[in-house]
């Protein structure tokens, strides 16, 4: 799913109905074409089906209508405007999870040279288990001996269609050596989905990647709520024009037509002192917009090889538009900077990673956050194409206050020798800094001991662990 989509509710039976009508389907194709390339089905053992589906006519069988039911798969179909060709690549690479038997009919042999047809593509396990398609597989299924449609089928595999924008559907050489070999027939490798849309797409439900090199993200959440965030009220109103967009986002692209005019997703630069929120904030958006907030991870993402770089953040980006997710970049100037003049190759790659992230970020059909503590570390290409620039100043010591008030715990007594009013208004700290201090003092005071069944927390206890948390800075109290 996508921002841009309106959430329809899992219904797991509903979903299990569309994933079964499809691979009815997906057989009465395979019929139909082994009926109309070999003619009497007697003479190739394809079985009744063939006999039944010969009788439809010189046309294949149409695919099921998927409107209107609530399953991911269908959602999928129905957003693409899905081909029967691009959902016969789905259904053929997603038969061996669900129904691999529907496949056997492929082990038909030649009996003329006593060997399997080539023209059927697909590679049999070497103990005579399951067939696995490959792209000569589809092709036959979609053209037979037909040239032009063959043609056609490499745009499936090419990095502009949906089924690779989004991390779908793959060609994968059956021998690694011969991966990407001048000349290598591409339809020979093996059609497959990626192991996410495997899952995703037989269960609907997602399945999280794996935290490493090739996929440098990770879940975000938190248990915190709106009501526990202190901002300031400029802060506050700029938030809300990105909630408003959640809310009536689809609204304004689909229903009043300005998709045609307004790129798609939406991207805000979060900025300010570290501790004062931005973290917090884009997991209450995720919270607010129902989708998962996933951070990449800066020290597994920037690669000394080159290409490595655009190639692990292509697979976060792919797969964060595929699954609906709201991406975070903490620290972004990092990768996000501005560029340098060009010295030597190292300044030369260094500036073609800023300009390809410029257009990844610019076509992300979702939600991209960058934070930075400084805007101005933030390269102004990038600067211009946010909706969103949002600052997250220091609390004033109003804000200090109520940051002090929420993060006590109910079970601390403060000694009557406690002022708040005067702390929060006394040191400047940050809503992080003002949690690290009320932590360290807690434990102190539960080390100290409890008196009458309560922990207290002394003026002093806070007074130290306040200069404890400055001198991190080298700040003095």
């Amino acid at each position: 799913m996508n921002l841009n989509d309106t959430p329809i509710a899992f219904d797991a039976a509903a979903h299990a109905r569309v994933l079964l009508h499809e691979l009815i389907w997906l057989r009465q194709v395979i019929a139909w074409r082994f009926a109309k390339y070999f003619g009497a089905p007697e003479e190739t053992d394809v079985g009744a089906d063939a006999v039944a589906v010969a009788e439809t006519g010189t046309t294949p069988p149409l695919p099921p209508d998927v409107s209107g039911q609530a399953s991911p798969y269908a959602a999928l179909l129905q957003r693409h405007a899905a081909t029967p060709t691009e959902r016969l690549a789905l259904v053929l690479a997603l038969a061996p999870h669900l129904q691999p038997q529907a496949l056997d009919v492929f082990f038909t042999r030649n009996k003329t040279f006593d060997k399997p047809f080539a023209e059927f593509g697909g590679q049999a396990e070497p103990q005579g288990g399951h067939f696995s398609p490959t792209g000569e597989t589809l092709a036959f299924l979609v053209a037979g001996v037909d040239l032009l449609p063959r043609l056609a089928l490499g745009a499936l595999f090419d990095r502009p269609h949906w089924l690779q924008r989004e991390d779908l559907l793959r060609l994968v050489p059956t021998e690694p050596s011969a991966a990407g070999a001048p000349g290598a027939p591409r339809l020979r490798g093996l059609l497959q989905l990626s192991p996410e849309a495997a899952v995703w797409l037989s269960t609907g439900q997602p399945r999280p990647p794996e935290l490493g090199a090739a996929f440098p993200a990770r879940p975000v959440s938190t248990r915190l709520q709106w009501d526990d965030l202190v901002l300031h009220p400029g802060t506050q109103a700029q938030l809300r024009e990105i909630l408003v967009w959640l809310q009536h986002g689809h609204t304004l692209m689909q229903a009043w037509g300005m998709a045609a005019k307004l790129r798609p997703g939406l991207r805000a630069l979060f900025h300010g002192p570290p501790g004062t929120g931005k973290t917090l904030t884009a997991a209450l958006l995720g919270q607010a917009a129902g989708r998962a907030v996933w951070q990449v991870d800066l020290s597994l993402v920037v690669s000394k090889y080159i290409g490595e770089t655009e190639k692990n953040l292509a697979r976060v980006f792919d797969i964060a538009q595929q699954q609906g997710w709201l991406l975070f970049f903490d620290e972004a100037d990092a990768l996000f900077g501005k560029r340098s003049d060009t010295r030597d190759a190292h300044d030369r790659y260094a500036n073609q990673e800023v300009a390809w992230l410029l257009q990844r970020i610019e076509t992300f059909d979702g939600i991209a956050i960058l934070a930075s503590n400084q805007k101005d570390n933030i390269d102004p290409a990038f600067a211009r194409r946010f909706e969103a620039v949002i600052h997250f100043p220091l609390p004033r010591s109003e804000e200090r206050l109520q940051l002090w008030r929420q993060s006590l715990p109910a079970a601390v007594v403060l000694d009557a020798a406690v002022n708040l009013p005067v702390i929060a208004a006394r040191f400047e700290l940050s809503g992080g800094e003002i949690i690290n201090v009320v932590r360290h003092a807690c434990l102190q005071a539960l080390d100290e001991g409890q008196t009458n069944g309560h922990t207290q927390l002394s003026d002093g206890m806070l007074q130290r662990a306040i200069r404890r948390e400055l001198a991190k800075d080298g700040r003095v109290a």
